[in-house]
């Protein structure tokens, strides 16, 4: 913790359990504030944050109260646009001073900080929008869902295409039964979040507008090295980010899973290279066996990811595609009658072209995912990416990653005690070791 910092990391603690234990502060849970306006906070200041504040702040009943950003030479668009907006550079420090004043928050930072900030902010009785992935490591994804639900907190990951038309539209149409059950699925991105070279041995000089140790927040420290791991490349490091799959999975996977009614998957593993001592591969292929559902065929069914040049083989592709290309990103559901091709993002192609040409696609409209948030605190309805839901598909994702570590190894998953049936050695990367000083009540 930087020794400048006034902010007491005790002093948080107890002053969240104390104000989480107040019968006063509870109402504001899942209903409007007293005056009809949601007041909000933004963990994140330009890039994606800038994007979800500015959808989150666009709706007639939010007012922008304040942000936190590590990088206060990034906060430039924020005071421009909200010139009201009080700026803080340590998110503890926003909590402990302002949390009566809230009743949401994004938390929009690089991965491995989406749990401790969002967790933090639950433990005061804010409704938090999370960015993708819900949290770095399975057992913060599990936490903050077991917690939202507890508290009866609403809460939204940023996933925002879930509420597209058009992954609407290939939900209903799966859950339609128009290809009849699906007997398995590939899905894929072209993205590469990985980097085969080891981190360099040097040091830079930190910029003066960074606090690079709240950057680096619940990871051990290490040395600053100039546009390596900050603003945008953390996604591959190991101990910031997720990989391709933690990216891009949640938005792509995210279809898959709802319309199929994914639970936990059986097994995992991954035929791709491992990642090296600090970062993650690419060409990630990563194959899963999830339990039959009412929309598929059984007992266990396969879902298979690739990224980086990684794709499904012509064997697969070619009796069901014909000429049709593979899109960059996107998804192949097989099913008993027919196949859908979803690419990321347009709406679902179903195959062969010729059988469905007079098939009369569901109506579906889009949903402002942002608003639907800020509505659900008003009492206006719920969201559909709350943390019941995508905590379970983060967990499943994020299991990609963790398979990686062991190639060419079918691991045997056990959901309800969190590990893996055959490789105990797993369990470092199912619940990550926060530095000291780091704590974080609910999750450490």
């Amino acid at each position: 913790m930087s020794r400048s910092n006034p902010f007491s990391r005790r002093l948080f603690l107890k002053q969240a359990a104390a104000t989480l234990a107040l019968p006063a502060f509870i109402p504001h849970l899942c209903s409007a504030a007293p005056t009809d306006v949601v007041r909000h906070a933004s963990f994140g200041a330009s890039g994606m944050a800038w994007a979800d504040l500015s959808s989150i702040a666009s709706h007639p009943k939010v007012k922008l109260i304040c942000v936190a950003d590590v990088d206060l030479a990034r906060t430039a668009d924020v005071k421009k646009r909200f010139p009201e907006v009080r700026v803080y550079q340590d998110w503890r420090e926003l909590l402990d001073k302002e949390h009566k004043n809230l009743d949401s928050v994004n938390v929009s930072t690089p991965d491995h900080m989406h749990a401790p900030i969002g967790m933090s902010a639950m433990q005061l009785g804010l409704n938090v929008y999370g960015q993708k992935p819900l949290t770095h490591d399975v057992y913060e994804s599990r936490r903050l869902a077991e917690f939202a639900a507890e508290k009866k907190l609403v809460t939204q990951m940023g996933i925002q295409v879930h509420s597209s038309a058009e992954y609407r539209a290939a939900v209903a149409t799966i859950q339609a039964g128009a290809i009849g059950k699906v007997k398995a699925v590939h899905t894929w991105s072209n993205k590469k979040w990985g980097d085969p070279a080891p981190r360099p041995e040097r040091m830079d000089a930190i910029p003066a507008s960074l606090n690079w140790d709240l950057w680096l927040g619940i990871a051990e420290p290490r040395a600053y090295i100039k546009a390596y791991d900050h603003p945008g490349t953390w996604r591959k490091r190991l101990d910031f980010g997720t990989g391709t799959f933690g990216d891009m999975g949640c938005h792509i996977f995210d279809p898959v899973f709802k319309a199929l009614e994914l639970t936990a998957p059986l097994t995992v593993k991954s035929t791709g290279s491992a990642p090296n001592a600090s970062n993650w591969a690419s060409d990630a292929v990563v194959e899963f066996t999830f339990p039959e559902t009412p929309q598929s065929i059984g007992p266990e069914f396969p879902i298979t990811w690739y990224d980086g040049d990684k794709r499904p083989s012509p064997e697969v592709t070619g009796p069901v595609l014909g000429k049709i290309p593979l899109p960059d990103q996107g998804s192949l559901f097989l099913g008993t009658t027919g196949a859908m091709l979803l690419p990321h993002k347009a709406m679902p192609i179903l195959l062969p072209e010729a059988q469905y040409k007079d098939y009369q696609r569901p109506k579906v409209t889009d949903n402002n995912h942002w608003h639907q948030f800020v509505n659900a605190i008003r009492g206006e309805g719920t969201t559909s990416a709350h943390f019941g839901y995508s905590g379970p598909l983060t967990e499943s994702v994020l299991l990609g990653g963790v398979a990686t570590y062991f190639p060419n190894e079918k691991l045997e998953w056990d959901a309800a005690s969190l590990k893996f049936k055959n490789k105990p050695e797993a369990a470092k990367y199912i619940r990550r070791t926060y530095r000291k000083g780091w704590d974080v009540k609910g999750l450490s």
